[in-house]
């Protein structure tokens, strides 16, 4: 018996120590094991409990430490591909990843893994050496105990599932006392603490960290507001009575390349540049890179910045209203029709759900596209967007918003697209070479049809009967990293602190340009302003602190902005706006304006009669 308990003992030392190897965080490495062990222990400990639980489930000690030492390594190589995509670790909501398999992710998600046989390879070799360790490892003890191997399984698998739920004991191990946690960056975090260790922190710190708001700190921030609001809320209305109809294309991972070193001097979007001198534009703060669209469309639906809800990285999996307050409510209760747009899976993030807990009436999905619509690279063009644009616009009947999502210049970047040669044509920046230099021509080749397709539906639409509106933005930056590491960026920061770009402009009627930055959250209140929409207290408040709070919003893992002492106490006055915004509880601090449509009625239906709902196709 003391030797059987003396080599577990060994192999959870062994097991530990290439935790930490296979880690390779400054924290957590083997020379760390004699300075701060605790830090190792703690990363290798949910590993060294699978391990004990499978020792008692199959008797092998081997067997049991090999194969929950596999399961960590598939963990890690999880990671490796995010970092090396997003360059952000793995956090506990991308588990929530596991659920969209099946409704589309388990293609989009592939495309990312390595091309190379050798990683597949090596995981067979090692199933393979765990099935023979299965077949000749002795046991370690008899299959009948009398009960002990029952209480201590249960023992154990009841001690991991408090891990996991988050039971507040474990707070003490993870609470961050101990452990290096850094809540405002993950990859900080896992640097120090072991990728394991991270996982756990944040899993804790989001599940006992939730903010409760604090309804008089709220109306400190409208109070301050207060004239501002008013005037904001009587301001003029510019579409003389007239509702436009309202496009918005949330172009997929568009950027203006000239805020890349090498090409500052170059016009690769010249349709942007172009509109932009007819209408309102300027940087856009996103709260995402690489990756991660439904954060910014969220925020550009709702209004709502992810900011100020830490335990929500990707929204539409994790809400929990059947409600959620949003321009598309807004502008349903003017009478609009609201139709959503993308071409691929309705499943994937959750969008039929969460579209209708936004307001939507219709969401037209691949399905619904015509069977020929255009494809180039892996995903469909946005040639085709346009045109299902155009088919869903009707010159008759009530106003119309169309939210439309596009996927041509959707990553990984290693696809051909449809025209290689044009492809090749494309200049690169000196020392972008070898994959790199094809990543990066392959996405500026889908992003010049984004913007090619941008300038034909403004054309189109300029040409409608019925006025229309034209809102565009980029979700993200692409997920360029090594590119990036390479050119560098005219202001001198970092990838993850750069803006993307918005336009807003109506076509028909060409202004004089504004340029101003926005975060996302910001848009759907200056869009609402531009329709005439102006009875919203919550968006009109939204403009009133744009200029304060804009710059604010950043990816994840971004260098924190400097902020004085107003600035700071604004942006907690508005956490708690946002969190009552949520919850419903919010309207009855803000000042009152009556409709400015005819003819709403107050307890109007969701679903307005004769309008197919939300998941259906046409």
């Amino acid at each position: 018996m003391p030797l059987r308990l003396a080599l577990v003992f060994v192999l959870g030392i062994v097991f530990t120590l290439l935790t930490g190897m296979v880690d390779g965080g400054v924290g957590v490495g083997p020379m760390q094991a004699l300075s701060q062990p605790l830090f190792l222990i703690a990363n290798a400990l949910p590993g060294l409990m699978l391990a004990s639980l499978l020792l008692v489930l199959s008797r092998r000690a081997f067997l049991s430490f090999g194969l929950a030492f596999l399961l960590q390594t598939v963990v890690y190589a999880i990671n490796a591909l995010k970092v090396s995509n997003l360059n952000t670790p793995l956090m506990p909501a991308d588990f929530r990843m596991l659920g969209q398999l099946r409704r589309g992710g388990l293609k989009l998600l592939g495309s990312y893994l390595p091309a190379s046989p050798w990683p597949y390879l090596a995981l067979l070799a090692a199933v393979a050496i765990i099935v023979v360790a299965w077949r000749i490892e002795p046991p370690m003890f008899a299959r009948r105990t009398r009960g002990k191997r029952l209480v201590t399984g249960v023992a154990l698998l009841a001690l991991i599932g408090t891990l996991f739920a988050g039971m507040p004991g474990w707070m003490k191990l993870y609470g961050g006392h101990h452990l290096w946690l850094e809540p405002w960056s993950a990859t900080a975090t896992a640097e120090h603490s072991g990728l394991v260790s991270s996982l756990m922190m944040f899993h804790l710190h989001q599940g006992h960290a939730r903010k409760k708001p604090d309804p008089a700190a709220a109306q400190q921030l409208i109070s301050r507001a207060d004239v501002a609001l008013r005037e904001y809320l009587h301001g003029p209305v510019r579409n003389n009575g007239e509702a436009p109809d309202i496009v918005v294309v949330q172009s997929e991972s568009f950027f203006d390349p000239s805020i890349m070193k090498g090409y500052e001097h170059s016009d690769l979007t010249p349709n942007l540049h172009r509109l932009a001198a007819q209408g309102q534009s300027g940087p856009l703060h996103v709260p995402t890179y690489g990756g991660g669209t439904i954060r910014t469309e969220f925020e550009v639906l709702t209004g709502l910045s992810l900011r100020y809800f830490d335990d929500m990285q990707f929204p539409y999996l994790q809400m929990n209203h059947k409600v959620v307050p949003s321009m598309v409510r807004a502008l349903r209760s003017h009478g609009y029709e609201t139709i959503a747009l993308h071409g691929n899976d309705p499943g994937f993030w959750n969008r039929n759900t969460a579209f209708q807990a936004i307001g939507f009436d219709r969401f037209v999905s691949r399905k619904s596209f015509p069977a020929n619509a255009a494809m180039d690279g892996q995903y469909m063009a946005d040639s085709a967007m346009t045109d299902e644009i155009m088919a869903q616009l009707k010159n008759a009947g009530p106003p119309q918003f169309l939210f439309a999502i596009s996927i041509e210049a959707h990553g990984p970047y290693d696809v051909p697209p449809a025209h290689t040669a044009e492809r090749d044509a494309i200049p690169v920046p000196q020392g972008v070479t070898g994959q790199n230099k094809l990543e990066l021509q392959n996405y500026l080749y889908h992003m010049r049809h984004a913007d090619q397709e941008l300038g034909r539906l403004a054309g189109l639409l300029a040409h409608r009967e019925r006025p229309t509106l034209l809102l565009f933005y980029g979700d993200h930056l692409p997920a360029l990293t090594d590119t990036y590491n390479t050119t560098g960026f005219v202001d001198g920061k970092d990838m993850l602190s750069q803006a993307g770009t918005w336009l807003l402009v109506d076509p028909r009627n060409p202004a004089s340009p504004k340029h101003e930055a926005l975060a996302s959250w910001m848009l759907p209140g200056r869009l609402l302003e531009q329709a005439g929409v102006r009875d919203d207290a919550y968006f009109a408040l939204t403009q009133v602190i744009a200029p304060q709070l804009a710059s604010l919003t950043r990816a994840p893992g971004a260098p924190p902005e400097a902020q004085d002492n107003s600035e700071h106490q604004e942006d907690d006055d508005m956490a708690n706006v946002a969190l009552l915004r949520m919850k419903g509880k919010l309207d009855a601090l803000l000042p009152k304006v009556e409709l400015q449509t005819a003819g709403f009625v107050e307890d109007a239906p969701l679903v307005p009669s004769g309008v197919e709902p939300v998941g259906t196709h046409q």
